[in-house]
């Protein structure tokens, strides 16, 4: 593989440049992204789950960049990490390390016809040298516990739009892009757990499917869908007024959603969760319940909501938010066996139903 590796002093002099057309990307995890970054990085922190898929080419580069569907023929992108001074012969490396992440991105880049080059050195050497070009967080401690800050820049998945606008009528949409692998989007509320579905806005509009299921309670994560049936007497509802949007701290509501829920499972009525599309951001709160009720890793609680929804594509914001709400909550990248007299649900992988298994 030839060398393409570019210098710091190359990166001094593309971050002056009054019309940059460069995007930077950092490839470390997102506490050491949090604590200090070259200045106008983005994160790329990617899951596991997400690296695998992309070593698949289940997942195009393309939709990691800003901007709907941009002309990477017209860009040139640089990748970093900690402190890599040359690259060895790419692979297809086992191991979700950072070095990994950077090596993938960068040949996957070039497959689709993107002028991409790494940071010889990488951030620690560019630190050393041009420490008014990075953007440093004075309390670095605080990354590790607080969700991802509505102001930080974060890479979008899916095609996700980073314009202004943050209207759901563009954005879920281009979300919606991602990772469907050929399967049509179900046409009813998905079952996640028993009492607990997973649908869209038309789902939530549907008098007959909802009473068929047993919904009583609903969660409408949107700003503007209204609640259709509020002032019927049987519903009870709870908004959360976020847009699929990368600027959107979905992680705030986190609690009260669960606490909602809750409500419903504990009076054995059914509860449906929903967004506009039923892809973005009613499975990150969905995904948020199954971590933390059921102690599963992101992984495990992402691919339990996958097997049921197979056209799920949350925005790379929200699972960066999920990734800290992780390490919130103490949880390894395997699952944890639930505390004692805690149930805890699984699904059969022969047909994707779900049985819960006592502890006792």
């Amino acid at each position: 593989m030839e060398d393409l590796g570019k210098s710091t002093s190359w990166l001094q002099a593309e971050l002056a440049s009054p019309t940059p057309h460069l995007h930077i990307l950092d490839c470390r995890s997102r506490e050491l992204y949090d604590s200090s970054h070259v200045e106008r990085a983005l994160s790329v922190a990617l899951p596991g789950l997400l690296l695998r898929r992309l070593r698949k080419g289940n997942l195009s580069v393309r939709s990691l960049l800003p901007g709907p569907q941009p002309d990477l023929g017209g860009n040139t992108v640089l990748l970093y990490d900690e402190g890599t001074l040359r690259l060895s012969q790419p692979g297809t490396p086992e191991e979700d390390n950072e070095e990994s992440v950077l090596m993938t991105l960068l040949q996957k880049l070039q497959e689709e016809g993107c002028l991409a080059y790494y940071l010889q050195g990488g951030f620690s050497k560019f630190q050393a040298e041009c420490p008014h070009l990075c953007e440093t967080n004075l309390d670095p401690g605080s990354a590790s516990i607080s969700p991802v800050p509505v102001a930080a820049p974060v890479v979008g998945l899916g095609g996700l739009s980073l314009s202004s606008d943050c209207s759901d009528a563009e954005s879920e949409p281009l979300s919606s892009g991602m990772e469907s692998e050929g399967a049509s989007p179900p046409s009813f509320p998905v079952q996640i757990l028993p009492n607990l579905y997973l649908g869209s806005a038309r789902d939530s509009a549907n008098m007959d499917t909802l009473a068929s299921l047993g919904i009583h309670y609903i969660l409408n994560v949107t700003p503007n869908l209204p609640n259709l049936f509020e002032k019927n007497g049987d519903f009870h509802y709870k908004q959360i007024p976020i847009s699929d949007h990368w600027s959107q701290n979905l992680s705030q509501f986190f609690p009260e959603a669960i606490e909602f829920i809750d409500e419903a499972l504990s009076r054995n009525c059914g509860v449906l969760v929903h967004c506009l599309a039923g892809i973005s951001r009613s499975v990150t709160v969905t995904v948020a319940y199954l971590m933390q009720k059921l102690h599963l890793s992101l992984n495990d609680a992402y691919d339990l909501v996958k097997r049921k929804k197979s056209n799920i594509s949350p925005n790379f914001n929200f699972m960066g938010q999920l990734l800290d709400f992780e390490k919130s909550l103490g949880l390894s990248k395997g699952s944890r066996c639930p505390a004692s007299g805690q149930s805890r649900f699984f699904t059969s992988p022969a047909d994707d139903g779900v049985f819960e298994l006592d502890p006792t």
